[in-house]
């Protein structure tokens, strides 16, 4: 640890002098960052023709750091569950509360003028848990649209006060967060906030995920520096296992991309007395890289290594991402051999990060190249690397080599994910082989692989836009014959036409 601490300033001084040379990039192409699982490829809202949707270095902290929806389920799971060791028992609780949830939810749709759905429920006599609740309200909140609303967020409601009643069941903070969501969904921001301080209430502390849905919601209708300051003043507010609550509240700014908020709760965070430490530090290095403010993302670099703070594997993380993206292999390259020289050894995210960068610089060559380094640094690529992979070649026209890399995972043992797929589909369709890019469609179902709504719009609007309508109406058709994203349908422009 010593040897790392002493080392820090000299790596901060060096990685800066790297850094230098990618702030003389264009700031434009700076700044966005993209998924490197979801380009979308459709030509609008994203840089070289593909969009993304979150950041890969945000769903690292995420999986570290946060108090997820995860976290409230094996809560609940825990205390509802069968023991372990008796399988059958606990696959019939989870059988019982899928049929139960089903039975619930075609109850709810008959709820309106002459059908009280409340004593309906009553007498299906069914028992009331955690996962039954979870799964009716999931299902409301996968079917809101914007045409019903104001109907799903009664049902929603109705369905939470009527469960709230029976015996031996009690709200968890879960099922409060569920309800949240779907009035958000459905705009009903009044009530949204009365349901968050019925929760405070009933002595549920608001948690980071609270702050998290608050924040996506207020943060389009404009209030999101007011829901800031309530969680800051807030003393049920739980930021375990941040260090305080104001990295807490970065860290969901973080993840909502709320940079220019982030800056301003920084200096609230300085004037109330307390001390950046190494998440503060990593947050606030990204979001200055984000906003182009390499300038300042220097600074910061420097002033934490004065502070004797170590750079942690995160930190490294977004040092291999900017010189990627800013196509500097080499400099990258001995980044990576100081991690190891300071006993932190390279994981397979920080060269899927790596190659990411470098991928989206174009540079598929030094791609190759990390992509080979990893077995011989212990690292396994997983579908996510392969996938980064695939897509690179893919955006870069180069299909034999996306194929190749596509049937080497498979051969290695890695199960391709929707993502994987959506990269091959789009390929095929740019290359113009459509019969293979349908078929592709059908190989992913037969693995097991459910095609999201991506995987669907890539296919149908490449086939649209090489006038096979009759195959594009087809691919709809299956997708509707599935029950799948029916209530998506509208996104196909003209789908009734094709």
């Amino acid at each position: 640890m010593n040897v790392i601490s002493l080392s820090a300033p000299s790596l901060v001084r060096r990685t800066s002098s790297c850094l230098i040379v990618v702030s003389k990039v264009t700031l434009s192409s700076l700044v966005v960052i993209r998924n490197f699982c979801n380009r979308s490829f459709d030509g609008v809202n994203g840089e070289n023709g593909y969009d993304c949707f979150e950041e890969p270095l945000k769903r690292m902290w995420k999986s570290s750091y946060f108090d997820s929806d995860m976290d409230e389920q094996s809560d609940f799971y825990s205390r509802e569950m069968p023991a372990r060791g008796n399988f059958s028992v606990r696959q019939s609780f989870f059988e019982t509360a899928r049929i139960d949830a089903g039975r619930v939810l075609e109850v709810l749709q008959q709820d309106g003028p002459g059908f009280d759905a409340k004593p309906a429920l009553d007498e299906l006599n069914i028992r009331v848990s955690g996962l039954l609740v979870r799964k009716v309200l999931l299902g409301i909140l996968s079917n809101i649209s914007h045409t019903n609303k104001i109907r799903c967020a009664k049902l929603g409601f109705k369905f939470f006060t009527w469960s709230g009643q029976q015996g031996n069941y009690r709200h968890t903070a879960n099922s409060y967060h569920l309800l949240i969501k779907i009035f958000a969904e459905c705009e009903e921001f009044k009530a949204m906030w009365r349901l968050v301080d019925e929760m405070i209430e009933r002595g549920f502390p608001t948690t980071a995920r609270t702050l998290n849905i608050l924040i996506c919601t207020c943060g389009e209708a404009g209030l999101a520096r007011k829901v800031v300051e309530r969680f800051i003043k807030s003393k049920t507010f739980n930021f375990r296992p941040f260090k305080h609550s104001y990295n807490a509240i970065l860290h969901c700014l973080l993840v909502t991309n709320q940079y220019k908020l982030i800056e301003w709760v920084y200096q609230q965070m300085l004037a109330d007395g307390f001390s950046p430490d190494i998440l503060t530090y990593n947050v606030l290095m990204l979001t200055k890289y984000r906003l182009g403010k390499l300038d300042q993302f220097h600074r910061l670099l420097d002033e934490m290594g004065r502070r004797g703070f170590s750079p942690d594997l995160h930190t490294y993380n977004i040092l291999l991402h900017v010189l990627g993206k800013g196509d500097k292999p080499l400099a990258a390259l001995n980044l990576l051999n100081h991690m190891k020289e300071t006993g932190i050894d390279p994981g397979v995210l920080h060269f899927t990060t790596l190659i990411d960068g470098l991928s989206r610089a174009g540079n598929l060559d030094a791609c190759r190249f990390f992509f080979d380094e990893m077995p011989k640094n212990g690292c396994i690529p997983d579908v996510v690397c392969y996938t980064v992979m695939i897509t690179g070649y893919v955006v870069a026209g180069e299909l034999e080599k996306a194929q190749s890399i596509f049937d080497e995972m498979i051969t290695k043992g890695q199960i391709p994910n929707v993502f994987t797929y959506n990269s091959m589909i789009r390929g095929l369709c740019m290359a113009g082989k459509f019969e293979e890019a349908c078929s592709m469609l059908k190989d992913m179902e037969s693995r097991g692989c459910n095609p999201n709504f991506l995987v669907y719009t890539t296919l149908v609007s490449n086939l649209r836009n090489a006038g096979k309508l009759s195959e594009a109406h087809q691919v709809v058709k299956h997708m509707v014959e599935k029950g799948q994203y029916v209530h998506l349908l509208s996104k196909f422009k003209g789908y009734r036409r094709c």
